[in-house]
Order: C-alpha cells, then sequence, then structure tokens
C-alpha cells in the first residue's frame, strides 16, 4: 500500500496554469460581496442548471447562492473618482457634447476644436473655440464612468460647482438621445468602443464639420480602372492591353448604387504604437467598414472594386533577413591544417557591399562627379508573400448581435510578378 503524500502548496506557475484551465468555466460571483474594493471576480467551477426531472438539494442550494450573488454583485452601486470625472453638455440641435471640464487622458485622442459663438457678460456675441465630442465619443465615456453629460434645456445647476445648464443625462437616455445622430448607428458604436478598449485611436474616415481634424491625403498614385485577369505565361504587354471593365455601363446608375452600398469606409484606425495627435492625425493604419450581419449580404466584386479605387497602393513587405550561419569548426586534422583561418575566434561577419574604385578622372575632378552609394546585395521581396499581402488593404468588422468579427480583405495582381 502506498504511502499518502502531504498536500504540497501550489506555485505561482502551478497557480496561473490552474486559472487558464478554468477559462471555460463561469465567474464566481460569490467572491464580490463582502468586499471593500471589487474586484474582477476568478473563474471558479460551472454550475449546471438542474434537469426537469429535479436535481439534488445540494445543487438547488448551489445554483440558488450563485445567483444570489449575481444579483447582489450587479445591483450594487458603481463608483467612480471625482478626480478623473469630466463634465458636458449634450447640444441635440447641432449634435455636439460641448465638455466644459476636461479630465484624464483620454481628451488626447478624442474631440475636437471647434468655434462658437458665445455669449459674454454684456449680452454680447463672440467667436470662441471649445472641445467638442462625437456621438459615439460622448457614450464611451459616459459608460465607463469618466464622463458627467448634462442635456441643454436653458436651466442653470447653481448649486453645481460648474455652472451648467441643462439637466443630467443617464446612460439609457444618452443612447437613446445620440443613437443615430450623424449616422451613428448601434454596430459602429459598437465597433468603436471594442477598439477603443483595445488601446486604438479611432476616428471618422470622413469628417462631419469643416472643423474636424482630417489626416494628410494619400501620396499621389495612378489608379487603375479596371482588374486585370490572366493566366499562364502570357506576356504582360497583353495582360496589360485586354482589361476587364467591372464598371456598369450606365454611369448614372453606378454612382446611385456606389452610394447606396453599406461598405462605405467609416473609421481610421491607428495602433496604439502609432504617434497620434489629435490636431493633427496621421497617415491611418487601417481603415474599416461596419455593417450588420443581420442585413447587409456579402460584397460583391463591384462593391471591393470601388472600396479599393479610394485606397492607397502599399509597398511590398521586406524580405525576411536571414543571417548566414558561421562556418563550423573541422573535425580533421588534415582539413584543419588547410583551413586554419575558420577556427578563428572573431564572429562571422556578412559580406560588405562592393565598392567600385573611383577613376583618375574622378579622383581629378571629385566635385564633378557626385558621390555613389556602395552596390550591395539587393534583397528583393518574395513573390508569394506580396502576393498575400496585396496592394491595397481594407477590413470589414461585421457584427452579428453584438459579435464582432474583422476580415481583410486585399487586392493583388499577379501579372506583376511573374512565377513562370
Amino acid at each position: 500500500m502506498d504511502d499518502e503524500q502531504p498536500p504540497t502548496q501550489l506555485t505561482p506557475d502551478d497557480d496561473d496554469a490552474q486559472s487558464s484551465g478554468d477559462e471555460d468555466g463561469g465567474l464566481d460571483w460569490s467572491n464580490l460581496p463582502g468586499i471593500a474594493r471589487p474586484v474582477i471576480p476568478k473563474r471558479g467551477e460551472k454550475d449546471f442548471e438542474p434537469k426537469p426531472g429535479g436535481g439534488s438539494g445540494l445543487q438547488i442550494h448551489v445554483l440558488d447562492s450563485a445567483r444570489s450573488a449575481m444579483f447582489d454583485a450587479l445591483r450594487t452601486t458603481r463608483t467612480i473618482s471625482s478626480k478623473t470625472v469630466s463634465h458636458a453638455v449634450w447640444y441635440p440641435n447641432i449634435g455636439r457634447t460641448h465638455v466644459t471640464l476636461a479630465k484624464g487622458i483620454h481628451f488626447s485622442s478624442m474631440g475636437h476644436s471647434a468655434p462658437r459663438p458665445v455669449a459674454d457678460e454684456n449680452g454680447l456675441e463672440k467667436i470662441q473655440k471649445r472641445l467638442e465630442l462625437l456621438p459615439e465619443e460622448t457614450i464611451y465615456l459616459v459608460e465607463r464612468g469618466s464622463l458627467f453629460c448634462w442635456k441643454d434645456s436653458g436651466m442653470d445647476l447653481t448649486k453645481a460647482q460648474i455652472k451648467i445648464s441643462g439637466a443630467p443625462m443617464t446612460v439609457q437616455q444618452v443612447y437613446a438621445e445620440m443613437l443615430g445622430v450623424e449616422d451613428l448607428t448601434l454596430e459602429r458604436l459598437q465597433v468603436y468602443t471594442y477598439l477603443k478598449r483595445l488601446g486604438y485611436s479611432v476616428m471618422r474616415t470622413n469628417p462631419p464639420t469643416p472643423y474636424h481634424p482630417t489626416p494628410p491625403p494619400w501620396p499621389s498614385q495612378n489608379l487603375q480602372v479596371g482588374t486585370e485577369v490572366g493566366t499562364g505565361n502570357l506576356s504582360h504587354s497583353f495582360l496589360r492591353r485586354h482589361k476587364v471593365a467591372l464598371y456598369h455601363p450606365d454611369t448614372t446608375k453606378r454612382l446611385q448604387m456606389k452610394n447606396n452600398s453599406p461598405y462605405q469606409i467609416f473609421y481610421n484606425l491607428y495602433k496604439p504604437s502609432t504617434s497620434f495627435k489629435r490636431s493633427a492625425p496621421p497617415v491611418p493604419d487601417f481603415q474599416i467598414v461596419v455593417i450588420n450581419a443581420r442585413t447587409t449580404p456579402m460584397p460583391t466584386l463591384q462593391e471591393l472594386t470601388d472600396l479599393f479605387d479610394v485606397l492607397p497602393e502599399l509597398p511590398p513587405p521586406l524580405p525576411r533577413i536571414r543571417r548566414p550561419l558561421p562556418p563550423s569548426t573541422p573535425t580533421s586534422p588534415s582539413v584543419a591544417a588547410a583551413a586554419p583561418n575558420l577556427s578563428s575566434s572573431k564572429p562571422y561577419s556578412p559580406p560588405s557591399a562592393v565598392q567600385t574604385r573611383p577613376s583618375f578622372i574622378q579622383r581629378l575632378f571629385p566635385w564633378v562627379f557626385p558621390p555613389t552609394q556602395p552596390t550591395g546585395f539587393i534583397r528583393r521581396p518574395h513573390p508569394f508573400m506580396a502576393l498575400k499581402a496585396g496592394k491595397k488593404l481594407i477590413v470589414i468588422a461585421v457584427v452579428d448581435a453584438g459579435s464582432i468579427s474583422f476580415f481583410r480583405f486585399g487586392q493583388g495582381e499577379f501579372t506583376e510578378w511573374p512565377v513562370v
């Protein structure tokens, strides 16, 4: 009979492995009540619903206690710090939120300055710039507890620390008032809040007002009208002369279909590592189209072509740097005697660039001939990696009842990378 081993203490690595193994389980809401500072509950054992025939008394008791703990946690009052809460007033007539008190770091990548007429103490109007938020930015800050919003109604709150004319708005009222304003849908709001929580900077592609900052224009390029097709080892000149037109013969009808298409670029996306300035945003890293999966079908070839026509051509991906392996030390004495330099202790260095010796005329008149860069080994991009990445890139965010999925569509050209 084996001796019983005493229980061992779990190390931090074992604790992490156990917590990662319980990811499929439900949340243990019983850890929340009684805690002075709420924390994210750890995952515990999943409580299954009893069968219609009846379950054990212990199972019913566990389910009731877990359900009660969840309801108690949801009923608790949400508290926020007054040091990080901003104040703003919502103006329904212009569809903007005026930030009267800005706190926190959110406004480094959110909001824009707009000149508005303001009445002074004498009743005279003057133009003054103020910080304003779009509807999706307001909903995001109010929902996360970083903004107190009032609705402009001509009422002056003198008891407040800051004089704000309006009535306070709840989260439900903010949703009801701002959804549908400035082409904001529930799907676009969900994509915006999801990307902001991940740390991205999100801005609208088409500015709603002339005062909204816009990124610089794309570099000049020659946009092609058609999409080239070809197979086999046909010549490039033949393929470039024979293009398949994807446009509708009726130009007016085609433009109407393009404007009514749900596949319109709505957001510019910036990575967290991109240096972003609110007043002068750079060229976006990605551009996103937001659609509803329940009402929008798959994009047609014409809709994808219309999207690619307004996008810039991306440079091909850089080739992967392959470092040459240093020569191994020979084992045979005869080989070692024949190649004594291979056993040197100096680190191996790749071959340097080829430098051409200047001629006599170039040495005699150096100011006439500009200096030339030394020619080295030119690494060309891999054709398969370039075809996989594509020349143009568009991201489509598909929202299916709150579940968000991102799909990347790229446009490539096989005639630019001859394989045969």
